[in-house]
């Protein structure tokens, strides 16, 4: 197979890899923790110190919150994070209040920049915060993309990657996700009244 793009012989931008550690945490390393919060066996946590969790916060078996040396992830109050989800805040992520995340969960923070004449791995990283807003649900193994924000009360379908914000109060499913429908805001009033 003829490369169309070598690898120059000056590979000085080649750095060694190193380890990010073991993700055994402490509950008083976080920046912040609330009460009942709910952290099963399995769970790796990196730089615990840039992460904040409200109060009566479910995450699940075997899901990597990956926090990073700056930027913040908050996890807002009465959230539930699936098993085996992968939370990446380089960028920075804040999940507001009541937010559902389904297992095998990809939220991605980070994305590498293009410079040719080296590989993509060794170039710059782009940072970009994602915000999924309250109340909002995002299905089982959906993939968030750098710089998205999720409408309060929207729901991401199963299997989709989000790479357009979504609006409040709306369904999207697909790769890459489209608009499906948007909810009835008023289809479940609290007054119990339909005249």
């Amino acid at each position: 197979m003829k490369n169309l793009h070598k690898i120059p012989e000056n590979k000085s931008y080649i750095k060694l890899h190193q380890s990010h550690g073991r993700g055994i945490f402490q509950r008083e390393e976080f920046e912040r923790i609330g009460s009942n919060v709910i952290i099963e066996e399995g769970v790796r946590v990196f730089h615990p110190e840039h992460i904040e969790i409200g109060d009566n916060v479910y995450i699940g078996h075997d899901t990597i919150l990956k926090g990073y040396y700056k930027n913040k992830m908050t996890i807002g109050s009465h959230t539930w994070i699936g098993q085996r989800c992968f939370l990446h805040s380089a960028g920075g992520i804040h999940i507001g209040e009541a937010v559902g995340i389904g297992p095998g969960v990809c939220i991605l923070t980070s994305v590498h920049t293009e410079e040719l004449g080296k590989p993509i791995l060794y170039n710059n990283l782009k940072l970009s915060e994602v915000i999924l807003e309250d109340g909002c649900d995002i299905g089982i193994n959906a993939i968030i993309l750098p710089g998205i924000t999720i409408g309060e009360g929207s729901i991401i379908g199963a299997g989709s990657i989000v790479t357009k914000d979504v609006k409040s109060y709306c369904i999207v499913a697909g790769n890459p996700a489209k608009l499906l429908r948007e909810r009835n805001k008023f289809q479940h009033s609290s007054s119990g009244n339909n005249k």
